[in-house]
């Protein structure tokens, strides 16, 4: 009887090296996919913040007015929606700790944006649930003075470190350190109220900071 030696096969280092490669391409091309969307994201908050100042501005241009400040009467009498307005003493009464909770003047502020067509929205929405939401999940709302900015402010909410080192690069510059138009500050809560208080530099330590945070920039 014949006994057939069966050899034994298995893979070779070059094989091997070839799938590490392999591997190595495709967690690669994973990360880089990624770290892309959230750029993506960053940069959409950062379009959204400047768009809610160009709604803004375009309405100051358009109505001579801000928006939010003018009476129910004033609004309605153009054949607005609007379930609210302000008092019409040219001065928009919404303080940082009211950015996301839509209280203060700032519920006619968006209905009066969304009648005039300077974004979207249902025009008659109020409350919380009514302000718009940011690409990043958060809340997006308007304040006066939050952070030691001067005038209105847009601000989002939720962001995280990474999210709020990137807002401010993309408007203050490769030199952003908190401290430029872009401000904020992180906290357990979320949404986090801002402040009055001018916040201290910061280095935006992915490691260190787990917290949301809030960030605000003028119109």
């Amino acid at each position: 009887m014949k006994f057939i030696k069966r050899q034994q096969s298995g893979f070779t280092l070059v094989e091997i090296a070839i799938v590490l490669v392999i591997i190595g391409l495709l967690l690669g091309g994973v990360l880089k996919g990624q770290e892309m969307i959230e750029n993506s994201r960053i940069k959409a908050v950062a379009a959204d913040m400047r768009g809610v100042s160009a709604a803004y501005n375009s309405y100051v241009d358009r109505f001579h007015a801000i928006p939010g400040d003018e009476t129910l009467v004033t609004m309605t009498g153009r054949g607005w929606p609007s379930t609210v307005g302000g008092n019409g003493n040219s001065v928009l009464a919404i303080t940082p700790a009211q950015a996301f909770t839509n209280a203060g003047e700032q519920p006619g502020f968006w209905q009066a944006l969304r009648a005039a067509n300077f974004t979207t929205g249902d025009p008659t929405a109020v409350g919380a649930a009514a302000l718009p939401k940011a690409g990043t999940g958060g809340v997006i709302g308007v304040a006066v003075g939050p952070y030691g900015l001067t005038g209105i402010s847009a601000c989002v909410s939720g962001l995280t470190t990474k999210q709020a080192r990137g807002i401010d690069t993309v408007i203050d510059g490769s030199e952003g350190n908190n401290l430029g138009d872009a401000r904020g500050i992180n906290g357990a809560a979320n949404p986090l109220a801002p402040v009055a208080a001018v916040p201290v530099a910061t280095a935006y330590n992915e490691t260190l900071i787990v917290n949301t945070w809030s960030i605000c920039r003028p119109l």
